[in-house]
């Protein structure tokens, strides 16, 4: 087996779960070691990171992101893997009392000029049971491997929040949306180990006399820190700061199952689809996202009330049937005179809308213009409109 300690001394109250669920991208065993250590049992994901070095050098790339510097170490078991990170220790005889124990015990130790773990091991186990407990030759002998260690494993929660204090007042946007990747590299974390993404996420700025938040929204499910950092860029760019910033939030709820893409024989159809929801979002996020939408038909023959608003990419063109020739451009109608155009098709006589109050009796034609453009255009009491283009 192989153990890595993960020991955090100037942790704040509160996020060791959070880093716990980021850790659980890692491995699904990862153990709580309260107030300020995480325990993650690595042999079976070994061989997914590509061996031992990828995976530290994975782990070590991850914590850099996070902002952290834990203490680390590795062993065979994990409560030595704990003792080593405490200690910052590489040989295990090497570990001093104070990363074993505390209390009584401790300064007992102590004052028979005991100093490490190898001093300790040294004693008789009778005596050392009568003047420190049981306790702590238990401890010693799961270090050791002499007997098992049972560890409750975290579970990673089905939702995400996380604070960040800020060093010092933040007025500019750059910086809060530096300061948010490292919340972001957290939710990627715990996204991953959940294999889901999210559909939007909200970032609270929490000023000294209130708070005030920012909704990104993305077009199909994604867990990418990447991507999530590149949309609230978009946000935070058009954000005008009236107070510093002091501390920032993040959330999320409501994961969607992500499932791992994979190239198909005729190209990956998937990463299209994520190229075209990468752009949505990003016009969405500078314009709002009413300004960004798409098109679908809808049962009118009056061509200006045949059409509907829906979600980008909602509609399949392939269910679309033309009642005849239509323009790929529709305009505004547009008054022409009988001299600028020639007739090549129609008739297509379109009479609706008399139930709604805006009656349309017309007759289209398509005809090439002056400048031999094709255009669709109609006639309506007795008088010439230009309505659309064709390409």
């Amino acid at each position: 087996m192989l153990w890595v300690a993960l020991h955090f001394p100037h942790l704040p109250p509160g996020a060791l779960e959070t880093i716990a669920a980021w850790a659980c991208q890692f491995t699904p065993r990862v153990s709580l070691e309260p107030p300020q250590a995480l325990l993650l049992e690595a042999q079976g994901s070994l061989r997914y990171f590509g061996g031992e070095e990828a995976f530290f050098a994975r782990l070590a790339q991850g914590l850099t992101e996070l902002g952290l510097e834990p203490r680390s170490a590795s062993a065979a078991t994990p409560r030595a893997a704990l003792w080593l990170a405490r200690s910052e220790k590489q040989d295990l005889e090497q570990v001093p009392l104070e990363a074993i124990c505390d209390g009584e015990p401790l300064v007992f130790l102590r004052s028979i000029g005991l100093g490490n773990l190898g001093d300790l091991v040294r004693l008789p186990r009778e005596g050392l049971a009568r003047r420190c407990g049981q306790a702590l030759l238990d401890d010693l002998d799961r270090a050791l491997g002499a007997a098992p260690e049972p560890r409750a494993y975290f579970s990673p929660p089905p939702s995400f929040a996380a604070k960040l204090e800020l060093p010092a007042a933040v007025a500019h946007a750059e910086a809060l949306a530096l300061a948010a990747r490292r919340l972001l590299a957290r939710l990627e974390g715990l996204l991953a180990a959940r294999q889901a993404g999210v559909r939007a996420f909200t970032l609270t700025l929490i000023h000294e006399d209130g708070e005030s938040r920012i909704e990104v929204g993305l077009a199909s499910a994604a867990r990418d820190k990447e991507r999530l950092a590149r949309l609230l860029h978009e946000k935070l760019a058009l954000l005008q700061l009236a107070r510093p910033v002091e501390a920032i939030r993040l959330e999320a709820c409501d994961f969607t199952p992500l499932a791992e893409r994979s190239a198909g024989m005729f190209g990956d159809a998937s990463a299209e689809a994520e190229d075209w929801a990468r752009l949505v979002e990003r016009l969405r996020a500078r314009l709002g996202h009413a300004a960004v939408s798409g098109l679908a038909t809808q049962p009118d023959h009056r061509p200006e009330h045949a059409w509907r608003r829906v979600e980008p990419g909602e509609w399949d063109p392939r269910e679309f049937r033309q009642p005849g020739p239509r323009p790929s451009w529709l305009l505004q109608p547009k008054p022409v005179p009988e001299n600028s155009f020639r007739l090549l098709a129609g008739p297509e006589r379109i009479e609706s809308g008399w139930w709604d109050g805006d009656e349309a009796s017309r007759d289209y034609f398509v005809a090439r213009l002056a400048d031999e453009s094709l255009a669709w255009i109609y006639r309506e009491a007795g008088e010439w409109y230009l309505h659309g283009l064709f390409a």
